[in-house]
């Protein structure tokens, strides 16, 4: 009687192993861009599922009423709903420093912020620093001083640069260059960088 149970066990054993085997190969057999249609179709789906929620957000001096899903990071809302693009997106992890904006005059990584965790603050992105055609001195020194090449971490170690003095923290060149750490130059600009935050220091002029 156990060795028939045996056998039974055995042969459904095998029956499960080659129908786990068939869906494998018929997977591994299936076109990328089927799987990859599919992929998008569920993406769809589960975001159709998340209810949008409405927030106020003062960006640059300017109040918006918006309905996005909680999901949506500050960066993305900037860039792809208010079309603010000047802020930028580099790892999409919180490291290069590309994507700093304010909120309540800190310094944050907008890729790492849920934008519905700003609601009723103030958001200065860099179009909000200049005021009209006048240039903000820390956007004017940068200029001077060639603190860039490509110009694509530029707008987030200019507001990176203006809160680090606004912090208290840009005394001497080490202390500038510890508290801008945060910010990644691939061109390697940062002598003249820390020059040009060094300048606006030095100058006085309120940030």
């Amino acid at each position: 009687m156990q060795e028939n149970e045996n056998c039974k066990n055995i042969k459904a054993s095998r029956r499960d192993f080659f129908k786990q085997s068939s869906l494998l190969a018929a997977i591994a057999l299936t076109p990328s861009a089927v799987i990859n249609a599919a992929q998008q179709e569920w993406d769809e789906k589960v975001a159709s599922a998340i209810e949008e929620v409405s927030v106020q957000l003062d960006v640059n001096g300017i109040k918006h009423s918006l309905s996005i899903e909680p999901r949506v990071t500050l960066l993305d809302l900037l860039r792809e709903q208010l079309h603010l693009t000047g802020t930028k997106k580099g790892c999409d992890h919180g490291q290069c420093g590309a994507c700093t904006v304010h909120v309540n005059g800190n310094r944050i990584n907008s890729c790492m912020t849920l934008a519905v965790m700003q609601e009723g603050k103030k958001i200065t992105t860099i179009e909000g620093l200049a005021k009209g055609d006048k240039l903000h001195p820390m956007q004017e020194a940068f200029i001077k001083h060639d603190g860039f090449q490509c110009g694509y971490c530029t707008p987030g170690q200019i507001m990176s640069a203006v809160a680090c003095i606004r912090e208290g923290h840009a005394d001497t060149e080490a202390e500038i260059r510890e508290y801008m750490s945060g910010n990644i130059c691939r061109c390697g600009a940062y002598p003249n960088i820390v020059d040009a935050i060094m300048e606006v220091k030095k100058g006085g002029k309120k940030v």
